[in-house]
């Protein structure tokens, strides 16, 4: 892409920050706040996907002036909630933050650096370029590094996370991805879908807190055999609007 102007036109960029939620009951408002907290321009948009733990009750609950809350009646994924915030944000750029606690929020203005001055259109947040992180699990981290080298090849791109959740754009772009993955597939086509439309893509270091499946991690195996059809699937066949 060749838009090489701030995408605010000058003035603050207003960031709308797009966190999926299913059965997040320890960390939701623990995240709130923490997003709340970064001194920037944004809106808070929040998707409940269908959450049967007791986080749907504090949701529905919450009244802040800066936060909105959509609901899915049941369970359909990271990428149908995702394209529900898509479809409702209001800011000149977008962020995905999880539910949990593994990323740090404090943290976005050196992720919206990049789009801000105009030098990109999508940042990734690397989790395996020198930020702290939580020592956790080899195969894991080895799974993670062979379907970013799998997307690489494809897309002929040089990402060293493709699968990592912090991912900001510009709103336009966001607009554009028509998200068709219901899961944990929705990073690589993200990234697949990057790459056909030519964005500037740049990377910034973050720091990382992991969880462990006893502090609720939800992503398995299986989820990564589904990446390698996603990797496929939306590198050969699919198109961009």
């Amino acid at each position: 892409m060749n838009e090489d102007s701030n995408p605010t036109g000058g003035g603050k960029p207003k960031l709308s920050v797009i966190i999926p939620v299913f059965n997040e009951k320890n960390t939701i408002l623990d995240i709130i706040d923490k997003v709340r907290a970064v001194d920037i321009p944004k809106e808070i948009i929040i998707i409940d996907d269908g959450s049967t733990d007791g986080t749907l009750d504090i949701l529905k609950e919450l009244k802040l002036p800066d936060v909105r809350v959509f609901f899915h009646e049941k369970n359909s994924g990271k990428g149908s909630a995702l394209r529900t915030g898509f479809a409702r944000a209001e800011g000149d750029l977008v962020i995905i933050q999880d539910a949990d606690l593994e990323y740090d929020p404090a943290e976005y203005p050196a992720l919206i650096e990049p789009l801000i001055s105009g030098g990109a259109d999508v940042v990734y947040g690397t989790r395996f370029a020198g930020g702290t992180h939580r020592v956790l699990f080899f195969w894991h981290y080895l799974g993670n590094k062979f379907l970013t080298l799998m997307s690489n090849m494809l897309t002929n791109l040089n990402l060293t996370d493709m699968e990592t959740c912090y991912k900001a754009m510009k709103s336009s772009i966001a607009k554009r991805l028509d998200i068709r993955s219901r899961r944990f597939g929705v990073e690589p086509e993200m990234t697949a879908k990057f790459s056909k439309m030519k964005c500037r893509i740049y990377e910034v270091p973050i720091s990382y807190y992991g969880r462990d499946y006893g502090e609720g991690k939800k992503i398995t195996w299986r989820d990564g055999i589904a990446a390698i059809w996603h990797i496929l699937k939306f590198t050969f066949f699919c198109r961009v609007k």
